[in-house]
């Protein structure tokens, strides 16, 4: 009896392992993965990143390779721990962390141990990686940007944390991934698709030789070249411009939207954030609170627009039929509300037009022409709604939908804005600051940037973009289908003109650029901060915009200076000089060229800091860079212009 048990329980189990065996490899052969198996090694071949090119075709990020050292825990056996650091160049506390920090990220999947070897390193390494198991090397591309340019417009790649390895499986500990402008954009197009190899390993975990002679490898496909939309040698005028300052630059064409120059500054090399010294480079510049150079400001910076908002409220008022372009309306010197006064420049008793009001950027006249619009209707309530989304058909007060990963939405207030603050009475003089571009409104230069672009195209704007072309592919219809404002194309003429008499006889005609006839407006905001929580005014910033020719425009440009003083010291000049050198190819205007290279307003930025003194809109004697600064900038200016010949 005990025997017949015996031969039905065996019986039993093999049956049992029969049948779960044939379920494994039948039934459920589909949910079998090569990439769960710990019998096979996967050894990944990473691809060529893409190129970047400027405009012009003129390479701007290359490869270079990089070698890292990588393990595999659970496959480490005893070895000679000082010999290995010293190849390795590190010492043993710093293996037994990076060890424990491999094991936990996983005992059997591999992550990299020592990173960016040297070339010198590597060929020393190669010979003996052989005595030590679980470890081998693993070769990578690392960027090499071919100029010192963009930093915040081509950005860097770094690895991966484990955020990003949770959300995108694509990723592996150890792998590199875009993380600022264009690279962290473009990722997927520039990073290609890696390769595989699948190895068998025995049961004391050798390699045997490929699985199933390699049938289910794959070859790595290299990343796609690209060509981005700014104008290399523009980008390094600007940038040369904005040295010993601080804000904002957003050039545009006007008929497609392309970025041609994005200044942020101050700015960086972006070859320190390459390599071994990326992590200790960007701390430094991540902790850098004040001149804060990560800071993209011709994107992210949110500033009251000042002057040039203007020309939105003159655009709006025709469109509204509130006021012609001939109506005038009478300054003294300013508007008076209430017991405020809004001062401007205009002699008392001057009598502007829509283009005199324009050219000498009168409040009196804004203020005016702000009021009529909201009182329109007979509620300011309902004009603030109006007002409203006529500013926003321009892309002001939110996303432009641009294809870079950073931005902000700036602000352009209605009615439900104000709810909070006159739930019950509203009068269109409680918000007469807008009349001017200050109060609540608020603009990043990019937006500045595609209002004028709007403008110069008559009432219609592409989406600005950095992106010109992808290797074999066509670009996206939301960049190449032009957005239409609510404003009709007649409406336009008058606010232009305006803006060509305020170069040839108003704020802007000491800028004057000959044989060009440049459209723009000038801008000062008041700068107020707080210091030690008392609300402090600092000197002015100095905004302006600006696009030319008047007619078939080819550039539109904002320009942000913090601390600038007026519109036309600073911005004004890095404007006109810029406008100039996209049209022509080169400059005329040595006298703009070299005070901007003389001055810095470095000393205007350390003001909340230095515990000096300051009065209220006093200003302050410019200071001048240092001689060798100055032979330097110049240097670099002449570098600039031997490349361009």
């Amino acid at each position: 009896m005990r025997q017949f048990l015996l031969f039905i329980s065996i019986i039993a189990v093999g049956l049992l392992f029969l049948s779960r065996l044939f379920y494994l490899q039948v039934y459920d052969s589909n949910n079998y993965s090569l990439f769960e198996d710990n019998a096979i090694r996967k050894v990944y071949d990473y691809p060529k990143r893409g190129f970047v090119y400027d405009r012009n075709g003129k390479l701007l990020v290359a490869n270079q390779p990089s070698y890292d050292v990588m393990v595999i825990p659970r496959e480490v056996e005893p070895l000679d721990t000082i010999e290995f650091c010293s190849l390795l160049k590190i010492d043993k506390e710093q293996f037994k962390k990076k060890y424990k920090k491999a094991r936990r990220y996983s005992p059997r999947l591999p992550s990299v141990f020592v990173s960016h070897l040297s070339k010198e390193d590597y060929a020393v390494l190669q010979e003996k990686m052989r005595k030590y198991d679980g470890f081998y090397i693993q070769k990578r591309s690392l960027r090499s940007y071919e100029t010192t340019i963009g930093a915040n417009v081509l950005g860097d790649i770094g690895e991966v944390n484990n955020a990003i390895i949770r959300k995108d499986p694509y990723y592996k500990m150890g792998d590199l991934i875009g993380k600022q402008g264009v690279e962290a954009s473009y990722e997927k197009i520039l990073r290609g698709v890696k390769g595989i190899k699948f190895i068998q390993k025995d049961r004391f975990n050798r390699n045997i030789g490929p699985y199933k002679e390699g049938k289910f490898d794959t070859i790595p496909e290299q990343g796609k070249d690209i060509t981005i939309t700014i104008d290399a040698e523009l980008q390094a005028y600007g940038e040369l411009l904005m040295q010993n300052k601080r804000g904002g630059v957003i050039a545009i064409e006007p008929s497609s939207g392309e970025i041609l120059a994005m200044v942020a500054a101050p700015t960086y090399d972006p070859n320190i954030l390459v390599g071994r010294g990326r992590s200790k480079n960007f701390t430094k510049l991540y902790n850098d609170s004040i001149a804060k150079p990560l800071f993209n400001r011709s994107l992210q910076g949110v500033y009251e627009p000042g002057s040039p908002f203007k020309l939105m409220n003159a655009l709006i008022a025709l469109q509204e039929n509130v006021l012609t372009p001939e109506e005038t309306v009478t300054c003294y010197a300013g508007y008076k509300y209430g017991n405020r006064f809004m001062k401007c420049h205009c002699n008392r008793g001057t009598r502007n037009n829509m283009t005199g009001g324009i050219q000498r950027s009168c409040n009196a006249y804004f203020a005016t022409t702000y009021r009529k619009i909201l009182d329109k209707s007979g509620s300011a309530s309902e004009g603030i709604d109006t007002w409203s989304k006529h500013a926003k058909s321009f892309g002001l007060g939110n996303f432009l939908g641009y294809d870079l990963k950073v931005g902000q939405k700036g602000r352009i207030p209605d009615r439900a804005y104000y709810k909070r603050i006159y739930p019950r009475t509203f009068y269109s003089t409680y918000t007469i600051s807008n009349a001017i571009g200050q109060g609540e409104v608020a603009t990043t230069p990019i937006q500045l940037a595609n209002m004028i672009a709007a403008i110069a195209n008559r009432g219609y704007y592409f989406t600005p973009h950095i992106i010109k072309n992808i290797k074999g592919e066509t670009l996206p219809e939301q960049f190449t289908k032009p957005k239409y404002t609510s404003i009709d194309k007649a409406n336009f003429e008058p606010v232009i003109e305006g803006m060509l008499q305020v170069y040839k006889k108003g704020t802007a005609s000491s800028l004057q650029v000959k044989d060009i006839e440049i459209c723009g407006k000038t801008g000062t905001v008041e700068n107020f901060v707080k210091i030690d929580s008392v609300k402090t005014q600092l000197t002015d910033h100095s905004i302006f915009v600006a696009f030319a020719p008047k007619d078939n425009p080819k550039i539109a440009i904002a320009v942000f200076v913090e601390n600038g003083y007026w519109g036309s010291r600073f911005a004004g000049k890095v404007a006109s000089l810029m406008i100039e050198r996209h049209i022509k190819g080169h400059t005329t205007r040595k006298d703009l060229e070299e005070w901007l290279l003389k001055h810095t307003l470095e000393n205007e930025y350390a003001k909340p800091y230095s515990g000096e003194p300051f009065k209220i809109n006093g200003y302050t004697t410019l200071q001048i860079v240092e001689e060798q600064e100055y032979y330097r900038l110049k240097k670099e200016l002449n570098r600039i212009n031997n490349t361009e010949n």
